[in-house]
Order: C-alpha cells, then sequence, then structure tokens
C-alpha cells in the first residue's frame, strides 16, 4: 500500500491524536499553544528511538508507538512530572507504507489514552532510512518540586520500582539468544521489551519524598551511577534484594551468570530513587496506592577518597560486577 502525501497523512492518522488540547489546532497550525497550569511550573523532555538501535526493525508499528512514548513520559515520572502532552518527528523510510502508518497512530492513540496526553503538534519527513522517530513531551510540576539527579544524602535509603532485568533478557529472547523456561516467560520478557509501563503515578507522588531519582533506561548499574555522581555520593546496593520478575528468576535459576545482565542491561524504564529512611512509611504508602512495588535495595554513604561510583555486593558481601556498564550511544 502506498503512502498518502504529508499532510494527508497528518490530516487522517494524527489530528484526531490532537483532540482534547484546543492549543493544538487540530495539527493545522505552525505551532501549539500550552501554558502550564498556575502554580505549576514546565517540564519538558525529548527521546529519539532510532531502528536497530532502540527498537527491533521488525517489531510490531503499534508496540513501537507505545515504547517512543513510555520512554519521554518515564523522563517526566524521574522528574515528578505529571505528563499533559507531546510533538512527534517521524522520518519515514521508503517501505513504510499507510498501512504500517495507521497501525502505528493506533498505537500511540491507545498509548497516551492510558497515560493521560495528547499530541500537540510535530512534523514528518522522509528518509533514505533507518526510521527514526523522536517525540518531546510535556509535563508540569509544582513550582521548585521537580526532582533531580543530586540531591542524594549520606544514610538516604536507595529504592527502585517494580522489577529489574525484564527488558534485557527479554532483548535477547527476541534477538534468538535466550530461551527461558517456558513460553509465558518469554512472551512477558518480550513485552517487557517492546512495551514498557512509564511509572507516572509513583514519579508525581515522589516529588517532596526523595531527595534524588533517575529512570532506569540505560541500566540499573548506570543509571545508579548517574545518581551517585550527580550527588557525589556512593550507592551500596544489596544485589539479593534488587526486585526480579518470576519470568527473570526462572532464568536466572537455569543460567545464574545471566545476573550481571540484569543488573546492567538497560530498557526496564522503572524509577531509582534515594530518600531519607524517615520517608520509609510514606514510600510504602505510595506503593500501595500506585499499585507497583517499590523495593529498598541499598544505602547511601559519603563518596571519601575514591570519589562517588556504585557497589554491588552479594548476600555474603562479595563484590558483584554488572556485565554492562550500561547503554551509550557514543
Amino acid at each position: 500500500m502506498a503512502r498518502a502525501s504529508e499532510f494527508d497523512t497528518i490530516a487522517r492518522y494524527f489530528a484526531p491524536l490532537s483532540r482534547g488540547a484546543p492549543g493544538a489546532f487540530n495539527l493545522t497550525n505552525d505551532a501549539a499553544v500550552w501554558r502550564p497550569t498556575q502554580g505549576m511550573e514546565a517540564v519538558i523532555t525529548s527521546d529519539c528511538l532510532v531502528a536497530g538501535v532502540h527498537f527491533l526493525a521488525d517489531d510490531p508499528p503499534a508496540s513501537i508507538a507505545a515504547k517512543l512514548l513510555a520512554v519521554n513520559l518515564s523522563d517526566l515520572a524521574a522528574m515528578g512530572a505529571a505528563p499533559v502532552g507531546y510533538t512527534l518527528a517521524a522520518a519515514w523510510p521508503a517501505e513504510i507504507d499507510d498501512t504500517w502508518i495507521a497501525a502505528f497512530a493506533e498505537g500511540l492513540g491507545r498509548a497516551q489514552e492510558n497515560n493521560g496526553v495528547v499530541l500537540f503538534g510535530g512534523d514528518t519527513v522522509s528518509t533514505p532510512g533507518p526510521l527514526t522517530l523522536t517525540i518531546t513531551a510535556f509535563g508540569e510540576a509544582a513550582a521548585g518540586r521537580a526532582l533531580s539527579r543530586s540531591g542524594a544524602e549520606a544514610a538516604d535509603d536507595v529504592y527502585v520500582s517494580g522489577t529489574i532485568g525484564d527488558a534485557a533478557l527479554g532483548l535477547r529472547v527476541l534477538q534468538g539468544r535466550l530461551a527461558p523456561p517456558s513460553r509465558e516467560a518469554a512472551t512477558y520478557l518480550a513485552g517487557r521489551y517492546r512495551e514498557p509501563t512509564p511509572r507516572t503515578r509513583i514519579g508525581v507522588g515522589l516529588a517532596g519524598l526523595a531527595s534524588s531519582a533517575i529512570d532506569v533506561s540505560d541500566g540499573l548499574a548506570a543509571d545508579l551511577g548517574h545518581l551517585a555522581a550527580g550527588s557525589g555520593k556512593c550507592i551500596d546496593v544489596r544485589a539479593a534484594e534488587v526486585p526480579i520478575s518470576a519470568a527473570v528468576a526462572a532464568c536466572l535459576e537455569a543460567e545464574p551468570e545471566l545476573l550481571e545482565v540484569v543488573l546492567g542491561g538497560g530498557d526496564d524504564y522503572e524509577l531509582a530513587f534515594t530518600a531519607a529512611p524517615d520517608r520509609r512509611d510514606a514510600i510504602s504508602h505510595l506503593a500501595e496506592t500506585a499499585g507497583v512495588g517499590i523495593a529498598c535495595i541499598g544505602t547511601v554513604r559519603d563518596a571519601g577518597d575514591a570519589g562517588p561510583g556504585v557497589r554491588f555486593t552479594d548476600a555474603k558481601g562479595a563484590d558483584v560486577t554488572p556485565k554492562s556498564a550500561g547503554f551509550r550511544h557514543f
């Protein structure tokens, strides 16, 4: 099926996604108008996903759309911001036709409905390849209360939401490099790689509770390293207390060496954060309210002469070294 013209594509597939945002002008103007709520400040993020780098080229278009939106909303969550809307820039290679775009737009519509956001605008262009998609997401946080990576204090607890390692193992499943013990485990892990869930409710709830926060995109080890570096502290992690799913546990039982991949792999888009010990009850309540587990996995300490860093230890206190230092573009 051939691809429609640029303006027909926008009108047919993407203008409907702007309903509910009067300032988007049904995607007929050069730009959108948005005013943050009184007493709130704007939080803005942008992520670019490239076929073959951030997703598999043959992933379903609806899954690609869901992941594209999720990774941006995850950044807002890490800042304690509630999502409002987004813009989309799409560079389509020649093999992307109207059937593919229609499925992509349908998946994007479901994802934005699930997360309470609307499309503000964007751009569509052609490219010799690969498929490249960029979202800029807009959110709101109470003035002066946006979270950052730089506030961790010595003696703070270290937490992570959800489960870790699902996406890293899911990618291996999709690449044919890992065969989990059951089909259900394989399906679950692949789904966690293809369609992560942004922890928006937790992120918003952490404003005023967390001292620092980040989303786990590059890998738990790398992203905790960013918190440590930003705060000038050391983070000690009890590897055995890092939360894992039943699917990951089954894979680790068969191949214990995969623990290094679980701790070092990326794409989970959970939230890692630090908080003072007197916030434990409030954080437990937040987990119950959000319906997502939040596990305490370590402690922050002063860096000393060695400088900031992250140390993982097993139940006996021996060092555990993640296989990867995290995803790097360059």
